[in-house]
């Protein structure tokens, strides 16, 4: 079984020392989704939200806030980012928006957290931009769907 990383021989909380690896390029794609009623759905496509254009804002807040990610994470390094996009699409199946986004850094440490929190911020942004029209919207299904890069290569996860 593999040991998590972020504790100390005695068990303590510790920031993991990547000072030995070496700066490689990495990429994460992280997805999730905001399920809600239909006709939420609509004034999100249409533009109808008395905030103004929900997805622009939401995409926004999500690469600002993958930006962030060492402040709200305590262990996670603060990372040059090369780059973020966050990604909406309309599932009107299953009555949600999806959110992917893509973080990419030449760094000593992977980017899959700050592709976590840029999907994570820009669902709660579309939360509160629609919650005057849907209360009943979930977030979810947020999950890293691919990694590449460093010393553990490459992952695909759930698409």
């Amino acid at each position: 079984m593999t040991e998590f990383t972020h504790f100390d021989a005695s068990g303590r909380a510790t920031m993991v020392d990547v000072s030995d690896k070496a700066e490689t390029k990495r990429t994460a794609v992280a997805r999730g989704s905001v399920r809600m009623k239909p006709s939420t759905i609509d004034m999100v496509r249409e533009g109808q939200s008395g905030k103004g254009d929900v997805l622009a804002v939401a995409r926004v807040a999500g690469i600002a806030g993958s930006k962030r990610t060492s402040d709200l994470i305590p262990l996670c390094h603060p990372l040059p980012l090369s780059k973020v996009a966050v990604e909406f699409s309309f599932n009107d199946n299953d009555s949600c928006i999806e959110i992917e986004s893509t973080a990419v850094t030449t760094s000593r440490t992977g980017v899959e957290m700050e592709a976590l929190t840029a999907v994570s911020v820009a669902a709660l942004t579309i939360y509160d931009m629609a919650k005057s029209a849907d209360r009943t919207m979930e977030i979810g299904e947020i999950r890293l769907a691919f990694k590449d890069g460093g010393k553990s290569g490459r992952f695909v996860g759930r698409q």
